[in-house]
């Protein structure tokens, strides 16, 4: 019993990393296609957006779950991704009003670009695993 359990676990560690190295592959990939890119603001644009996927989120969950709050003090993107085929999060303000419904009608990546200051939470009503960035947003042309 324990050589099975032994084998057994030895394989689910090869077979993680065997996951990971795929996952460095594809990253070394899009950071060759990044490096390509002649144009500098549009090179510069592709390493932002690589960067952000390296971040850990801010929230993350499974299912459904109201976020704590967190405060809004200039333009954000609320940036959030789901594994799920089902997935809706309201943004609501600190009465619990909604501001904003976001629906990306299932799985995938969206943002969503906000700057009203204030305090929030986020409402998620997912089918699956979910990711939530609040990140700085930045200005058109900005390095």
């Amino acid at each position: 019993m324990t050589r099975v359990l032994a084998a057994f676990i030895l394989a689910a560690r090869a077979g993680a990393a065997w996951a990971q190295d795929a996952a460095i592959d594809t990253l070394r990939a899009q950071f060759a296609a990044c490096r390509a890119k002649p144009d500098a603001d549009e090179r510069l644009a592709c390493y932002d957006a690589l960067q952000g996927q390296l971040e850990r989120p801010i929230f993350e969950g499974r299912l459904s779950e109201t976020t704590k709050p967190f405060r809004v003090v200039g333009p954000v993107v609320i940036r959030y991704q789901s594994d799920g085929p089902a997935f809706v999060m309201y943004l609501k303000d600190e009465q619990g009003v909604v501001v904003q419904n976001l629906h990306p009608g299932g799985g995938g990546e969206r943002s969503f670009p906000f700057a009203s200051p204030g305090l929030y939470t986020l409402q998620v009503n997912g089918a699956d695993t979910w990711r939530i960035w609040i990140e700085p947003q930045r200005a058109a042309g900005a390095r």
